[in-house]
């Protein structure tokens, strides 16, 4: 699984892989051009398959690939292939940039996931197969000998059995609600004081607290919670006869939207989406193989699905997801070896972070290689412990359960500071959570606003207030690239600027005076980039003023690092500055619209994608601008969603140490020779093959960030 190709069809064009003779003009409208949102991101997850394959990462290392595939797969169904056909049912047939019509791009998107399936069905046996010889087990139930049986048995009946509620299926009960993402079975069963064989379906109970897999006798041996069930059915159904029975699982379009503008109340809003989503209609139908064809096609009946399209036989697991349980299992030689985030070296013997900023200058963190507790909470908790600090203000897109960040805004404000927290109630499948926090935030007495009709707010910024002693007052600021979110920076390679700069901090609290009034209009930016006021604008700007500094110094350079390029107008502008020689680096994990090395047009432009140990998350914008360079990062990708239809912010690094470390980020990557996959001029990524002195970014990371936090601090 070297290679993964994006599939073309008659939109490409006429000529052998698109290409056009050399020096040719190319028509920039031309939908050959731009490659596919969805069938990108599919060779996205493909390149994540393709690490649970690579056997140079430690088994336990690559089921939880595996895993994620699985739950990245989950979250494609629920939002881009229900989006899709949300569209295809309302009618809509215009096609996109790549001009595919929400249809085909259906069609293509299925015929993409056969073939990764048929892939992750070798893997996992591939996996199981590796992890029985390293002692741990995932059993058929038909396997165990009849003392784990009767072990199994008897859990399960004190443990499970009180859980389950089978439902009748007949004239007298219609056929009931499945829910998102469930594992059920559908029996055919026959009862002796019945005349006529009638259908029962149990869902399967699968919780944090009744794991999918469980654990016989304490051992690292398990077995899949649903063939238990399937094997003790005497426990649940005495006296009946089983004629059949299959498993399956329904995938629900997550696309449930209403007209905010028209709200009355924004929160009873969303909650009222996720009440809908529940219900929302069935985009996908996971059956086993020994569900027969006359049950597949009823359930398909019942569930509004096409017998054809949305069923996918699963041969092997359902829900692989739920392989993160047996990844988490406590065999470190199976697993990468123990890393804990470093201490950033100028924090290490600081008193103070504020007073660190105004002494020496702002601070860049690199997460997951630095601690975000002992920098970005730390920051908060010093906050929230002075005196001198008024106020604080700061966005919640994500955040977890034990956040350390609520607890201490609700301290600020028992202490007298004012507090405004930004909450985005639409951070597809964080609702639910996100409701909890603003009402807890709102009875603790903070300021609490939902930003701007009809704009998510998805910066990441935090703005703290303290009075000097002169009587003045300074801003301190925190701007990331990642949530306010413990778990996933210890995850995710993201970046974050802590600063108490005068033009920032403006502008920084002009942006939070946009989100908590609601009002675009008027609002002017010194440093910063804003969307969707101009953010889009002064990205394109940027990049025609390489174009013409290249036609006039043959020096324009252009690097960029995001999750993903799909905006097709920035595509567009980056084309005409590769047309005319601009050198274009472009690091994007998963979507990207623009193909490199096309003659004549794009052949100094390189697209790769990195993958590793941690989900690279960053965003990080390079201008050469004639030598005097310009750097930003940010919360923003290069989508039409981030540039026009949400608040975003990119701030500008200007210190040169901070530019020094921001390049040696974005060379690590591009001289990365094993986490790193190119993509040819047709659309298809390889992996590159490592050199004798392989590179992989990541690990470089890993290694500097604990050397420099070790080596003494600078006087």
């Amino acid at each position: 699984m070297s290679v993964i190709p994006i599939k073309s069809d008659s939109n490409e064009s006429a000529a052998p892989d698109g290409e056009q003779v050399p020096g040719a003009a190319w028509d920039l409208d031309d939908p050959s051009l731009y490659l596919n949102r969805e069938l990108t991101w599919l060779a996205f997850n493909r390149r994540v398959l393709a690490e649970a394959e690579d056997d140079r990462n430690p088994l336990l290392e690559r089921v939880k690939f595996l895993s994620i595939f699985d739950s990245n797969l989950d979250e494609f169904f629920m939002k881009r292939i229900g989006g899709l056909k949300h569209l295809a049912r309302a009618g809509l047939s215009s096609p996109t940039i790549d001009g595919r019509t929400p249809q085909e791009q259906i069609s293509q998107c299925e015929s993409q996931v056969a073939e990764a399936l048929a892939d992750r069905a070798y893997i996992i046996k591939e996996l199981l197969r590796l992890m029985g010889e390293e002692g741990i087990h995932v059993d058929s139930y038909e396997n165990l000998d009849e003392d784990m049986r009767n072990k199994l048995r008897k859990r399960y009946r004190t443990s499970v059995v009180p859980l389950i509620t089978p439902l009748a299926i007949d004239e007298a009960h219609p056929f009931p609600f499945v829910s998102n993402m469930s594992i059920n079975l559908l029996l055919r069963v026959h009862d002796e004081t019945e005349k006529e064989p009638h259908l029962i379906r149990i869902k399967v109970p699968i919780s944090e607290r009744t794991p999918r897999f469980l654990r016989i006798d304490g051992e690292d041996r398990f077995v899949a919670l649903e063939e238990v069930i399937a094997n003790n059915l005497d426990l649940l159904l005495p006296g009946a006869t089983i004629l059949s029975l299959g498993f399956f699982r329904v995938t629900r379009n997550a696309i449930v939207e209403r007209d905010e503008e028209s709200a009355n109340d924004l929160l009873e809003m969303i909650e009222a989406e996720l009440r809908e989503r529940r219900f929302a209609p069935v985009v996908r139908l996971e059956v086993s193989p020994n569900l027969s064809n006359d049950l597949q096609q009823y359930l398909a009946k019942e569930l509004g699905l096409s017998h054809r399209e949305d069923i996918y036989v699963v041969p092997d697991l359902f829900g692989a997801r739920d392989l993160m349980q047996l990844a988490g299992i406590d065999r470190p030689d199976l697993k990468f070896s123990r890393f804990e985030p470093a201490s950033h070296p100028r924090l290490v013997n600081s008193p103070s972070i504020m007073a660190e900023l105004d002494e020496r200058g702002p601070i860049l963190l690199k997460h997951p290689y630095q601690s975000f507790d002992n920098s970005v909470t730390r920051l908060l908790r010093e906050a929230v412990a002075d005196p001198f600090v008024l106020g604080i203000k700061t966005t919640v897109y994500r955040t977890s359960e034990d956040s350390a960040i609520v607890p201490l805004l609700v301290e600020a404000v028992t202490r007298g500071k004012q507090v405004a927290v930004v909450v985005e109630l639409q951070a597809r499948f964080d609702e639910a959570a996100n409701i909890r926090w603003a009402n807890r935030l709102e009875e603790a007495g903070i300021h609490v606003s939902y930003g701007v009709v009809g704009y998510k707010t998805h910066a990441k910024v935090t703005l703290i207030v303290r009075q000097k002693k002169s009587g003045k007052l300074r801003r301190y600021v925190h701007l990331g690239t990642g949530n306010y979110h413990a778990v996933t920076a210890r995850q995710y390679c993201d970046l974050g600027l802590m600063i108490s700069d005068k033009y920032i901090g403006a502008d920084t609290s002009e942006l939070f005076n946009l989100l908590t009034s609601g009002s675009l209009s008027g609002r002017r930016y010194r440093d910063m980039l804003v969307s969707p006021l101009g953010m889009k604008r002064a990205l394109i700007k940027k990049i025609r003023r390489e174009t013409r500094f290249q036609k006039k110094n043959n020096n324009g350079h252009i690097q960029l690092k995001t999750n993903a390029l799909e905006d097709a107008d920035i595509t567009r502008e980056l084309y005409k500055a590769t047309r005319a020689g601009v050198k274009v680096d472009l690091i994007v994990r998963d979507s990207c619209r623009l193909r490199p090395g096309l003659p004549g047009l794009s052949e100094s432009a390189r697209v790769i994608s990195i993958l590793g140990r941690f989900l690279e998350h960053s965003r990080l914008y390079y201008f050469h601008n004639d030598g005097d360079e310009e750097y930003f990062i940010g919360s923003a990708d290069l989508m039409t969603r981030n540039l026009v239809s949400r608040v975003e912010a990119l701030a500008p690094i200007k210190d040169p140490a901070l530019q020094k470390e921001l390049r040696e980020i974005l060379d690590l990557q591009l001289a990365d020779t094993v986490g790193a996959w190119e993509m040819d001029n047709a659309g298809v990524y390889r992996r590159l093959a490592p050199a004798k002195d392989a590179i992989h970014s990541q690990f470089e990371q890993i290694a500097l960030s604990s050397t420099r936090a070790s080596a003494p601090a600078p006087e």
